[in-house]
């Protein structure tokens, strides 16, 4: 994994989208260059670069919108081509929406259709010769995991779960006396030697420290710092998490961690860059949605008659309470009467044109309103009610480090997480929260966005 404006990204997904973009702008400039210079077609040798890299940035975009770069590296050439054809079909109607406002791009119909042709032939080809070499078993990283209790039990399912560009070979778990052992009995490793002994012996990159208690007498922080020394990384089960899961978990997070770990931008710089991408992603999609957003207002009148917007209060950043605006989803007067309930997935309030607005998100473009008036962020934390907040404050730790910066229409934990109905899921979209709060940036909200396009289309996430 490498870490770019504090955000953990695989490192072989990298390079292939690099690779993917090299050969897609190499594709569009070749194939233009050469038409262009056979007198075939009508296309302005000035416009070449831009029109290609507009081109580049097109099919990446509907690529990574499609998760073309978060599946699983050993796919064959059947896969690939499935997954490619509809990324190049989206692509292309983006382009032709683009095109459709700047003409200047167009590339003229018949190398449209050969620059189409031969940019989804080399991304099949660099897809294959990757995919080859991730499977090598130089690019896996070896683990040992200090300790056997149940963090060390999640921090190996989570390892073996890694089935994609990063993939991990786990050595096995040293155990500490007297701890509770959670784990497989043929993860143990045998005892007797030192650690930077057993990790050169099994080739292993990184040791994970999985046990809470360090101070704890056999506690063996001396081997570690030889290990550190001896050029074996040494991390937390905490950092590891937070690297391979995008979460902070609770249930090893020490206030040292949070207060020393860094991250928590809060300059002015980052609040400038966090408002204008607020303004500009709200502002496209508004212009971009207005006439769904204006046949959903006319679906919501006709079912039932009742009114087409709702506003219910929020709690905002530093805890300042607002009111969020929304298309009306369930049946009127649908909580008159009763306590503040959790939403569940197929809630009988919800009407029929509720649930179809709700499926595609389209609920949630009012809230575009509330971005422009500064209550909320493009991407954040979601807002959640006051009733719930003072609930769930006095039941999970941290939970009100969410709201020291302003909540977003779309975040990290609704992307990550299904639908959250409890308390329990609530602690679970924390730790996506903390991990936001912690390291959010705009490279981060660009992936958040693609990640929402993801989840529009293909019906994943939560809301």
């Amino acid at each position: 994994m490498i870490r770019i404006f504090n955000h953990y990204v695989s490192k072989m997904a990298f390079i292939l989208l690099l690779l993917e973009l090299l050969m897609l702008l190499a594709s569009a400039s070749v194939a233009s260059a050469l038409w262009f210079s056979d007198g075939q077609g009508h296309f302005r040798a000035d416009n070449l670069y831009l029109s290609s890299l507009t081109f580049a940035l097109v099919i990446i975009f509907s690529m990574s919108a499609l998760g073309m770069y978060q599946h699983s590296s050993r796919e064959g050439i059947r896969t690939t081509l499935l997954r490619i054809m509809p990324s190049f079909a989206l692509g292309f109607a983006l382009l032709s929406a683009l095109i459709a406002v700047r003409p200047d791009f167009y590339f003229g119909r018949g190398i449209s259709s050969v620059i189409f042709a031969i940019g989804a032939t080399a991304v099949v080809l660099t897809r294959l010769v990757v995919f080859k070499s991730a499977e090598s078993a130089l690019l896996e990283a070896r683990l040992i995991f200090v300790g056997s209790g149940a963090m060390a039990r999640e921090c190996i399912e989570l390892a073996q779960s890694k089935a994609g560009f990063h993939q991990f070979s786990v050595v096995g778990c040293i155990p500490l006396p007297g701890e509770t052992c959670c784990v497989a009995a043929s993860s143990l490793l045998p005892q007797g030697e030192s650690l930077l002994t057993m990790a050169r012996r099994y080739e292993v990159r990184e040791i994970v420290v999985t046990v809470t208690d360090r101070r704890r007498q056999d506690f063996p922080v001396r081997q570690l710092l030889a290990c550190a020394l001896g050029g074996v990384k040494v991390i937390d089960a905490a950092t590891f998490f937070e690297r391979e899961a995008c979460q902070i978990r609770l249930d090893s997070l020490q206030p040292s961690y949070l207060i020393f770990g860094g991250g928590f931008d809060q300059t002015y710089w980052r609040a400038f860059v966090k408002r204008v991408f607020d303004l500009a992603a709200s502002a496209f999609i508004t212009v971009a949605s207005l006439p769904l957003m204006l046949i959903a207002a006319l679906a919501i009148w006709l079912d039932d008659g009742g009114p087409v917007f709702y506003q219910q209060e929020r709690v905002g950043r530093d805890g300042r309470i607002f009111r969020v605006l929304k298309f009306r989803s369930m049946r009127r007067n649908a909580e008159e009467g009763v306590p503040p309930t959790w939403a569940t997935t197929n809630d009988p309030r919800v009407t029929r044109v509720g649930r179809f607005l709700r499926l595609l998100r389209i609920d949630e473009l009012p809230q575009m309103v509330n971005v422009f008036k500064g209550e909320m962020s493009f991407v954040g934390p979601r807002p959640e009610r006051a009733y719930f907040v003072q609930q769930l404050t006095g039941e999970i730790s941290y939970y009100n480090v969410r709201h020291s910066i302003k909540p977003g229409i779309t975040g990290l934990a609704q992307v990550r997480y299904q639908y959250g109905a409890s308390v329990d899921d609530a602690v679970q979209k924390l730790q996506y929260d903390l991990y936001y709060v912690k390291n959010n940036s705009l490279f981060l909200d660009l992936l958040i966005l693609i990640d929402t396009v993801q989840v529009v289309l293909l019906g994943k996430g939560s809301r």
